[in-house]
């Protein structure tokens, strides 16, 4: 006799079934589906401060919505948005030196080597700041195992 459990099992121990039916974790941290709680990720770089970006000027990336203050922020996101989008999807980057996925702050910002990392809080971003290299190498060891859980 089948049970309701051997069959879910069967479909799981099936590859190309059990992702559809796992829940995943999204590529992009994201707030009522707005990537950096609505804000430019261009201007980070080319203000270097946060700067709201505008409802009706956005681009749907990686499964979230990025809003940008301009026209030519959103051309210039849309020619190579991974120069643009933050490291980690946008997740707490010093959570993930410690192998933990945790919601981010996009005002607790840094940019270390052209690239844009988010962290959880303003201390979080002190300690972040005070070894970039380090925690670099220590998130990216844990990037791919800690979202693919």
């Amino acid at each position: 006799m089948l049970t309701r459990r051997a069959v879910i099992g069967s479909f799981l121990a099936t590859p190309f079934l059990a992702p559809q039916l796992l829940a995943e974790t999204p590529v992009v941290f994201s707030q009522h589906g707005l990537a950096l709680g609505g804000s430019d990720p261009v201007a980070y770089f080319r203000k270097g401060k946060v700067v709201a970006g505008h409802a009706g000027l956005t681009v749907m990336w990686r499964g979230a919505v990025w809003c940008f203050e301009s026209p030519a922020s959103r051309d210039a996101f849309e020619r190579n948005p991974r120069a643009f989008a933050p490291q980690y999807g946008g997740y707490c980057a010093m959570a993930l030196t410690q192998g933990v996925l945790a919601p981010s702050d996009p005002e607790a910002w840094a940019i270390h080597e052209d690239r844009l990392y988010l962290n959880h809080s303003m201390a979080a971003r002190e300690r972040w700041l005070s070894d970039p290299a380090t925690h670099i190498r220590m998130a990216d060891q844990n990037w791919s195992s800690v979202l693919n859980g």
